[in-house]
């Protein structure tokens, strides 16, 4: 198999909201874009060559929106979907026209795309053609502006080299759905009735969570150490402590060393106000003082949220038993977008052409499943999609 490496398209006014998430466009838009390239290059005189999987690697990204980082909004301007004698109107009323609100952003970004067949001497021919067609089809519902360059690579370990100095700086986008199987069983054994939503958002939403004040508990430790660098009671007492604090605070869930160690302490004027720090630490009420610390994800890497398909909640409908279809020839199914959990990895990382192949993503129909995967999901996850716990559905009209 060879790679078509499109290297640095700017896109203009792509959709930014992708299901339940915003801030990129769904796979299935890339995908999209490949599929219909591969389905052009069938009807030509390279029709012998096939195209599969496209793997997706940003470089910028500028999502159009303004406010405070926790209360952004998206930049709206009013062009709205209307008829025009509706728009008449609505002004000789002296009215405006709503505002049809949507999520916009331009990027930067580069496809790795496969390819098979023999390509021979028809190298230049392919790639041209490719070009063309990129420069008149849209990516993501945005305007595709320029390609830097298109060029073929093969799969072996002296090509990843070169690809990964095109792509520099430039983060691939990895499915982890399987880390969302993970979460959601350890939930579960914690509490049955935890639903897979509730793991989802464990890996989507900005946590934070209160921990009672405890700096004159932390620094009572370190004074100890500090008076007493040898003392090997001390050492452990500490660095029992500050393990402690690298987890979310959970009443009731302190080590019993550092139990024993403030149980010990004389109850005098000068450990007043440090064992009433202790006290209100072991047993909060709504008046202790508490400072707010960001809870991580349920992983390590930069993951996010991600929509990757669909599933179908209805059958499919002969085109004429719907109305205000697309067109008046496809069949028409209404589904639900299907969400998963992704990784942004720097390209830097990848040290085999094995692990080239695992970032391309590819299109799997299973029964009313629609979804898009990678080789190494698949393998972590199983082929059982209704069995498993890695995706969380969102109903959505599409047809």
């Amino acid at each position: 198999m060879n790679y078509i490496l499109i290297d640095c398209i700017k896109v203009q006014n792509a959709n930014a909201v992708a299901g339940l998430t915003w801030g990129f466009p769904a796979i299935t838009h890339f995908l999209g874009f490949a599929h219909n390239l591969a389905r052009k290059l069938s009807r030509t005189e390279l029709q012998d060559i096939s195209l599969t999987g496209c793997a997706v690697v940003c470089h910028d990204h500028k999502v159009h929106t303004y406010g405070a980082p926790y209360d952004t909004q998206f930049t709206q301007s009013r062009n709205p979907a209307s008829l025009k004698k509706d728009v008449t109107k609505l002004v000789g009323e002296g009215k405006t026209p709503s505002v049809i609100e949507e999520g916009k952003m331009n990027m930067t970004l580069s496809l790795i795309i496969g390819c098979n067949g023999n390509l021979g001497n028809r190298n230049g021919r392919l790639l041209d053609w490719v070009k063309k067609q990129c420069m008149l089809q849209r990516l993501a519902g945005g305007t595709v502006l320029s390609i830097e360059e298109i060029e073929i690579f093969g799969d072996d370990n002296g090509s990843l080299r070169q690809i990964k100095f095109r792509l520099l700086p430039g983060f691939v986008l990895m499915d982890r759905s399987y880390e969302l199987r993970k979460h959601f069983n350890s939930l579960e054994q914690q509490n049955p009735a935890v639903e897979l939503l509730d793991a989802w958002l464990d890996f989507a939403a900005l946590k934070q969570k209160a921990r009672p004040k405890s700096n004159l508990i932390s620094e009572h430790l370190e004074k100890l150490v500090k008076a007493e660098p040898e003392n090997p009671g001390h050492i452990k007492l500490l660095s029992t402590w500050e393990e402690h604090l690298q987890d979310p605070y959970s009443e009731g869930d302190v080590p019993d060393l550092l139990i024993n160690h403030f149980g010990a302490l004389e109850d005098r004027k000068d450990n007043k106000a440090l064992l009433e720090q202790w006290q209100g630490y072991q047993t909060p009420t709504e008046e202790t003082a508490a400072d707010w610390e960001y809870v991580r994800k349920p992983a390590a890497g930069y993951l996010v949220p991600i929509m990757t398909g669909y599933k179908a909640i209805s059958k499919v409908y002969a085109n004429e038993e719907v109305k205000n279809t697309r067109d008046n020839e496809t069949d028409v199914c209404f589904v639900e977008a299907v969400h998963g959990v992704g990784e942004w990895q720097s390209v830097h990382r990848l040290s085999s052409a094995a692990e080239l192949r695992k970032c391309l993503w590819h299109i799997h129909h299973e029964e009313n499943w629609y979804l898009c995967k990678q080789e190494e999901s698949e393998a972590a996850i199983g082929n059982n999609i209704e069995s498993r716990g890695d995706s969380i559905e969102y109903e959505e009209d599409f047809s």
